[in-house]
């Protein structure tokens, strides 16, 4: 007798099953316990959906879907004030601002399902397929239309066997993740520092002069929402100086990640003179440490290589606490190549409603994701 698959869509967490988690437990991003992250403090123009993928009544497969409306949107970043930057917005606004993604646009990975290793894979995408058809009804319901369904991010052979499901899908790739390997053989910092070439110990050491004088603090849940406000102005400095940006993140955000994650998310503040100048933030996520958002002010970022010493910061701890990696993730990939990390390509399916747009879409796509010039470093002797 085959077995019947089906799913549900979710769109809150106390309704999951009681055994999602025994399914997401390889995937911090698929916990419930993040799932209420994004419940409490997504984005304004984020919607969320979780997607149960059952076997007959036993649940086999998690998923996470975002719906972006880029409507709500006052800005999708400042820094590039030109005319083709300007035409770019009036396309995307017009043909591309209400994206449903398969997976997690506020990171970098395969972050968007989980199933069991027993399960018919292809009856598992077949499903998924016919719950992404589910929720642009959903939306469709609520007065709007998906232009773009993609799904992201995933290494070559993973991106070809979503391809037999996904017939009419474009494969595009954007920039790379940015992955530092921790070898087996580091137990500190110091073993780091000991297997980088001259050039690149010198810049280690020069980053770390500059910043003397800055002090650095692991911050509680009561110091977070204390200088929230601060943290806030900080993040939205870097954010809406990115070329191009779908969404903003609440304020509320980071409190409310470490309200929730507890131990697992962890939160650096540097400060100069007693004054919050920067911060980053961590998840742990099994023997990988994702790196997450952080903000700084620009001049003192420059003055103290700010940018810099938080990778080594990263680095460091990663390499104490026993991690296999650190997920770096994309943007900024030349400096990130330049403390150790590599790049490993991501793919994604890409589907536009309008046909004919769909039919352009390797041209079309390339419009809205330029290709990043850059150059690889490698500081290791």
């Amino acid at each position: 007798m085959s077995q019947i698959f089906t799913f549900t869509i979710y769109s809150e967490t106390k309704n999951l099953p009681a055994t999602w988690d025994e399914i997401a437990h390889s995937n911090i991003f698929l916990s419930s316990k993040y799932l209420r992250v994004l419940e409490r403090s997504a984005p304004l123009n984020m919607t969320c959906f979780f997607i149960g993928i059952f076997e007959d009544d036993e649940l086999v497969g998690c998923a996470l879907s975002q719906f972006l409306n880029s409507d709500l949107l006052t800005s999708y970043g400042d820094r590039d004030k030109c005319l083709k930057s300007s035409i770019r917005t009036f396309a995307f606004k017009k043909f591309a601002s209400h994206v449903l993604f398969v997976g997690n646009n506020m990171l970098t990975g395969q972050n968007a399902f989980v199933y069991k290793e027993r399960s018919n894979k292809k009856a598992i995408f077949k499903v998924l397929h016919d719950s992404i058809i589910a929720i642009k009804a959903i939306i469709k319901s609520k007065g709007k239309t998906v232009h773009i369904t993609t799904i992201k991010d995933f290494e070559k052979t993973e991106v070809i066997d979503l391809q037999s499901e996904f017939k009419s899908a474009y494969v595009f790739s954007t920039q790379p993740n940015m992955v530092f390997d921790i070898r087996d053989d580091w137990k500190s910092e110091n073993d780091y520092i000991a297997a980088l070439s001259k050039k690149y110990r010198d810049q280690y050491k020069r980053a770390r002069k500059k910043a003397i004088g800055i002090e650095k603090r692991k911050l509680n849940l009561a110091e977070i929402i204390a200088l929230e406000d601060n943290i806030y102005a900080l993040y939205f400095h870097v954010a809406k100086n990115a070329p191009f940006n779908t969404f903003f993140l609440a304020k509320n955000h980071f409190s409310i990640f470490k309200e929730i994650l507890q131990d697992d998310f962890l939160f650096y503040g540097y400060f100069l003179d007693e004054k919050l100048i920067g911060f980053n933030t961590l998840i742990k996520n099994g023997t990988a440490m994702d790196t997450y958002f952080l903000g700084y002010e620009e001049k003192l970022q420059r003055e103290k290589m700010l940018y810099l010493n938080m990778l080594y910061d990263m680095i460091s701890y990663s390499i104490k606490k026993g991690f296999k990696e650190i997920i770096f993730a994309r943007t900024a990939l030349e400096i990130k190549s330049s403390v150790g990390a590599k790049p490993v390509p991501m793919f994604g399916l890409i589907t536009h409603k309008n046909n004919i747009l769909q039919s352009k879409m390797p041209k079309f796509f390339g419009y809205f994701e330029p290709k990043t010039e850059w150059q690889e470093r490698n500081p290791f002797q």
